[in-house]
This record gives structure tokens, C-alpha cells and sequence, in this order.
């Protein structure tokens, strides 16, 4: 499954909001989560690897979840993101 959203925070994504993304990816043993953006795509169970993305106020990012719980992840992932002021969904 994936969902792609345009990061709307004036900082980015940087180390604060990303730790709840990897925080919650992390919950989902069973369930891969990805993060991709300008055609790099990172596991977003690593902070070193979200932050490797460099994003900025206005770039894309696709999240990207295979597995059991990709539905239930993708969710919670999307919750994080809008919750956190990091992005909206971009159709």
C-alpha cells in the first residue's frame, strides 16, 4: 500500500517528527515500512535513514507499507504525519 504526501512543516522533516514515524514503523514487526522521495527509498525504521531524505517544505514523499499489517500501518503512519503538522495528503 502507499500514500503520498507533500511535507507542508517550514523545517522539513527532521529529527523530532521523523522519531515518531520510526516509532511507530517500529510497532509493526510484521510489516515493512518504507519512506521515498526524490527516487531514494529508505526504511522508515531507521532515523538515519528518513533523515538521509533531506526533505523540505514542499517535496513529495511516498510511504510504502508491505505485510500483514500494511493497512492498519499505513493509517497510523498517515495519522503521525497530519498530527504532527509534517504533511498532507497529496492525490
Amino acid at each position: 500500500m502507499q500514500k503520498t504526501f507533500k511535507i507542508v512543516d517550514e523545517d522539513g522533516i527532521h529529527a523530532r517528527p521523523a522519531t515518531g514515524l520510526v516509532n511507530t514503523a517500529t510497532k509493526f514487526t510484521t510489516t515493512e515500512c518504507y519512506a521515498e522521495a526524490n527516487g531514494k527509498k529508505v526504511t522508515l525504521k531507521s532515523i538515519l535513514g528518513v533523515l538521509s531524505l533531506g526533505l523540505e517544505q514542499g517535496d513529495t514523499m511516498s510511504l510504502i507499507t508491505e505485510g500483514e499489517q500494511e493497512a492498519e500501518a499505513l493509517a497510523k503512519l498517515q495519522e503521525v504525519m497530519i498530527s504532527e503538522g509534517l504533511g498532507e495528503v497529496h492525490e
